[in-house]
């Protein structure tokens, strides 16, 4: 017979162990037992001892006998004196430690539920994972649509983006707004004064004697178009707002 055994999620032995484990007579453990618990002021809600019963092998009776926990088993052998019964308190320390560690592991029905749910977090990761992979990869290729814009109609392509980007900030008094908000990056970051190139290249137009109506038309893009630094410096501009507004730009073609 075990010295400890689990009984109700806890590790417990019996006052028949005992009585056999330091050869002693199970109606003297049994009288122990109920001195104890005769000291208790309600013995009846002590918690380290509980009463059952066993079949005895030979004449089939039922008799008494006790289960008791550690602190029970503790008390019960405080009085038992002798090499041998130091001998036994060890083992039983022992034996207990052994079957709380055991308590202590989870059943094959928690490791089994432990492993779903690890299985069910894993899967949530992994398409977690995935989504925002797949939303980079989007990302990246939405971006590497507007980078690969080139100066080729670069115009209506701009104007377009810059469109979208208004259309998503609420659209009216925005899209003069996005508008002017690319001039004002160009002017500080290539440092020149679109407003005075512009007056410019009007004076200019009248003095060689073209008409108001195509002075009139002239706008900061044509001063932009009539220097490739500046058209350069434009399409990046353009491109960090398409990125910045998350602007999709599907069939804009190169």
């Amino acid at each position: 017979m075990n010295l400890v055994i689990i009984q109700n999620r806890q590790a417990v032995t019996t006052s028949l162990q005992v009585a056999e484990s330091f050869e002693k007579r199970h109606d003297h453990v049994l009288r122990d037992i109920e001195t104890i618990l005769g000291g208790f002021p309600n013995s009846g809600e002590a918690p380290m001892f509980y009463e059952s019963a066993y079949q005895h092998p030979q004449n089939k009776q039922q008799y008494r006998m006790f289960y008791m926990n550690r602190d029970g088993f503790t008390l019960l052998a405080m009085g038992f004196t002798g090499s041998k019964a130091l001998d036994f308190k060890l083992k039983y320390i022992q034996a207990f430690n052994e079957m709380e560690r055991q308590l202590t592991q989870p059943t094959t029905a928690e490791l089994i539920a432990m492993m779903a749910q690890q299985g069910v977090e894993q899967e949530r990761r992994l398409n977690a994972v995935e989504e925002k992979q797949l939303q980079l990869e989007n990302k990246q290729d939405n971006i590497a649509e507007i980078v690969a814009l080139n100066p080729t109609e670069w115009r209506k392509k701009t104007t377009t983006i810059l469109n979208k980007i208004a259309l998503a900030r609420g659209g009216f008094e925005e899209y003069r707004k996005v508008r002017n908000e690319s001039y004002q990056v160009l002017d500080e970051r290539a440092r020149c004064k679109l407003d005075i190139r512009l007056t410019n290249r009007k004076k200019e137009m009248a003095l060689n004697g073209a008409t108001k109506a195509k002075i009139d038309k002239i706008s900061k893009l044509d001063v932009i178009a009539d220097d490739a630094r500046l058209t350069e410096i434009y399409l990046a501009i353009v491109k960090e707002m398409a990125i910045k507004h998350q602007i999709k730009v599907e069939g804009l073609g190169a």
